[in-house]
């Protein structure tokens, strides 16, 4: 009998190797994630000893996610991205329990509420193109670069935005993410302050957030979940704005009465266990987190200019929210949690822990989400008009 030994071409060999580094590669995210993960958890089960209530886990998840990414950076020889996938799967969980929380609510009043949502979002665009130009002429930044910055669109979107169009990523990702941080951070503060008591709700016990799921319950968290991925599916198929969150919630609003209809099931009315939204909760922190780990190290010019502008969307929520309470009959800690500047999904978060009007804020904030992602591609094109008019010699 001949053997024959096959020996590989150096162009076999050098596609085995593209192999090899691809699988390592993709996987190396999922390890990075797992670990943010692992820390996240003990993090929040610290953070609620600290009376802050259910977005602790928003928090834990910052500190994991900033920590993890640091470490790697530093002694891991590897430079993870922050993980957009894993943002968009957080939206996705707490867009579905913001969706059976309010499933029960009267919409029809949150729709007739659609004019003073248009009329807050056109105030706050307004005020983010001023102070995006305040903040590019102060620190010669071009245009583009500063409204994506500045406008209250989200830390991975802006970002993105930003790569596709070659400008300084780092610089947007760094401004995006103070302010998240910033208002995650002190809406609920100015809340507890101005309301005289404590407004934070307690979390809940681990007991009851682990193992408060009936087993005949199980059926309908997977039913729950698989609905959920077919409404983001659908929403993104579709082109709708954040279709991540918005088919989630629409997808938890229409779960309950979409089982009534059908004869063999019965009257039921299910309801998310509080891990998924506490999931959610730690995944959109991660990711916050993920872009504090992921910043290269900035001048104190950059810096202050970066606070100085987050300082004035702050200043210009203030502003809304006042214009919200002479328009509506709202509270003012509703007002508050409908005009804050983003991002969206962690102030409906606040407004859902606080169980505090969740479907205004909700309808608020959705409202501002597609009347931003839609206007993209305008002002994104008539910026880099400007940016490149300004760089033309005279």
């Amino acid at each position: 009998m001949n053997h024959t030994l096959s020996v590989a071409t150096p162009k076999q060999v050098s596609t085995q190797e593209q192999v090899i580094v691809a699988k390592q590669i993709s996987v190396k995210p999922l390890i990075v994630l797992g670990w943010e993960i692992l820390l996240a958890l003990p993090l929040g089960l610290i953070l609620t000893r600290f009376q802050i209530g259910g977005i602790a886990w928003i928090f834990g998840g910052l500190i994991s996610g900033t920590v993890v990414l640091q470490t790697y950076r530093v002694w891991g020889g590897y430079t993870p991205k922050p993980n957009r996938t894993a943002r968009k799967t957080g939206m996705a969980l707490v867009g579905l329990n913001v969706g059976f929380s309010i499933a029960h609510a009267d919409l029809a009043n949150v729709a007739s509420c659609f004019p003073v949502f248009a009329l807050l979002t056109f105030f706050l665009l307004l005020c983010g193109t001023l102070i995006g130009y305040i903040y590019s002429r102060l620190s010669k930044t071009n245009f583009l670069t500063a409204m994506l910055a500045t406008v209250p669109g989200g830390v991975g979107m802006m970002s993105a935005i930003a790569a596709d169009y070659n400008r300084n990523v780092t610089l947007v990702a760094l401004v995006q993410a103070i302010r998240v941080t910033s208002v995650v951070f002190l809406i609920p503060l100015v809340a507890k302050v101005l309301s005289g008591h404590q407004v934070y709700p307690q979390a809940l016990p681990i007991k009851t957030v682990l193992f408060s799921l009936d087993p005949s319950q199980l059926g309908f968290l997977l039913l729950a979940l698989l609905f959920g991925s077919l409404g983001v599916y659908l929403a993104v198929l579709l082109k709708i704005p954040a279709g991540e969150f918005f088919g989630a919630i629409v997808a938890g609003i229409a779960f309950n009465p979409l089982l009534d209809w059908l004869p063999f099931i019965g009257d039921i009315n299910f309801t998310l266990p509080p891990l998924v939204n506490i999931v959610g909760q730690m995944l959109l922190g991660i990711t916050i987190g993920e872009y504090w780990g992921d910043k290269p190290t900035f001048g104190k010019r950059s810096i202050a200019y970066a606070l100085m502008s987050v300082g004035m969307t702050l200043v210009a929520g203030g502003l809304a929210t006042i214009l919200a309470m002479e328009l509506t009959s709202w509270d003012w800690l509703t007002c508050l949690l409908v005009t804050a500047p983003g991002g969206s999904a962690e102030m409906i978060l606040v407004a859902l822990t606080l169980h505090h009007n969740v479907e205004i804020v909700t309808g608020g904030h959705l409202v501002r989400l597609i009347a931003i992602n839609s206007s993209l591609p305008i002002w994104v094109y008539l910026f880099r008009r400007l940016d490149n008019q300004l760089e033309e010699p005279t």
